[in-house]
């Protein structure tokens, strides 16, 4: 046999992490939803073979990652994950490489240009009035003028609220300090003052408007000196 078909076939996995693996699919297989009690460990380990210490140590590992639970008289139940959880342990932009932030800084970018159609949709006049009181003290002439970062976060914070949608306004608090990292560092080429761009306000009135593609354009613009620091900076 040849030599690199020797060292294709070994498996480095240690059997926790098969059976840990071995278990998610068993799950996926048996349809089973959030709600449901898995089997007990002793069932568990004759149908996979394996010791009970081992079938143990793969679900302590599924319950650290959030998949499932133990409750009383009910046994160990499938949940639904907090998907950011473990994620918020990762985002350290201290801890992260300079391309992962770059790409990370790309996404917080395109998730604020593409949230439009859920914006128009679920804004209501309440959202309309607070985000004008959050521009109140913004600057008159904003296009000589690069917003405050307290600005910045309390008005986009504010539109991730609007969305409605709470994954996105977790995923969006994580991504804040690498943002806030990125605009400082020297990772992308210093921020210049451009012309023109539309302001917090302009995009108040085009949200009242509810016409996703002007709020789009207008976001799209509004975000161009972000946009312009990271092409001009490859």
């Amino acid at each position: 046999m040849p030599e690199e078909e020797i060292f294709k076939s070994i498996d480095t996995r240690s059997l926790v992490d098969k059976v840990e693996a071995r278990l998610v699919s068993l799950l996926q297989e048996r349809k089973l939803k959030v709600g449901d009690t898995i089997p007990k460990e002793l069932e568990l380990s004759e149908s996979l073979g394996v010791s009970r210490t081992v079938v143990r140590e793969a679900l302590t590992r599924l319950r650290i990652l959030g998949l499932v639970e133990s409750k009383k008289k009910k046994g160990t139940v499938i949940v639904s994950p907090d998907i950011f959880g473990n994620l918020s342990k990762k985002l350290n932009p201290y801890i992260l490489s300079e391309e992962t932030l770059r790409e990370l800084f790309e996404l917080r970018l395109a998730l604020e240009v593409g949230m439009a159609d859920f914006l128009v949709q679920r804004v209501n006049p309440k959202d309309i009035e607070e985000l004008y009181e959050i521009i109140s003290d913004e600057p008159s002439q904003p296009e000589h003028h690069l917003f405050n970062i307290e600005h910045e976060i309390a008005f986009h914070g504010k539109l991730y609220e609007i969305s409605g949608n709470e994954e996105m306004k977790m995923f969006q608090k994580l991504l804040l300090p690498v943002f806030d990292y990125v605009q400082k560092s020297g990772i992308l080429k210093k921020q210049t003052f451009l012309k023109t761009f539309v302001s917090h306000k302009q995009l108040v009135d085009i949200l009242k408007t509810k016409s996703a593609q002007d709020f789009r354009e207008g976001m799209r613009s509004h975000l161009e000196n972000h946009f312009a620091r990271i092409f001009d900076s490859d």
